[in-house]
């Protein structure tokens, strides 16, 4: 079974469906769970442009630890810098520094033309990774 687990979140509404089964795995095996969020930057032209402010990723991060603390799971979080290109590759080196033996990410679904602009993270962390990966499903 799993005994560290990371979970990378974002302040997507399919975070929750990760943290929902990240909960039942870590209560199941008793793991010990980090919590990932990069808050995200786009470069545009010569301009380095933030995606979210550092009040809202605390809050995606902070939030989901707790969910994980009240249902009496060992968890704490890391809150990362990042370019959106180079999420797949970061959550995977958190993975790798926090001696993970299970990713959690939830994908989210694009469009074919959204999904050539903008590659899905999910994916590269599938094909890429050398640690198990879990996709969560939406929540229904």
């Amino acid at each position: 079974m799993f005994h560290r687990i990371l979970i990378a979140v974002d302040g997507s509404p399919t975070a929750h469906s990760a943290v929902r089964t990240t909960t039942e795995l870590a209560l199941l095996s008793g793991a010990k769970v980090r919590v990932l969020h990069i808050d995200t930057s786009e470069v545009v032209y010569d301009t380095v442009v933030g995606l979210e402010d550092d009040a809202t990723a605390h809050q995606v991060l902070d939030s989901a630890v707790a969910t994980l603390r009240q249902a009496g799971i060992q968890a704490d979080g890391e809150l990362l810098d990042g370019l959106t290109p180079d999420v797949a590759q970061a959550v995977q080196k958190a993975a790798e520094d926090f001696g993970a033996d299970l990713i959690v990410v939830s994908p989210h679904h694009h469009g074919r033309l959204a999904a050539w602009f903008s590659p899905s993270v999910s994916v590269a962390i599938a094909h890429k990774s050398q640690i198990a990966v879990l996709l969560t499903p939406r929540q229904g």
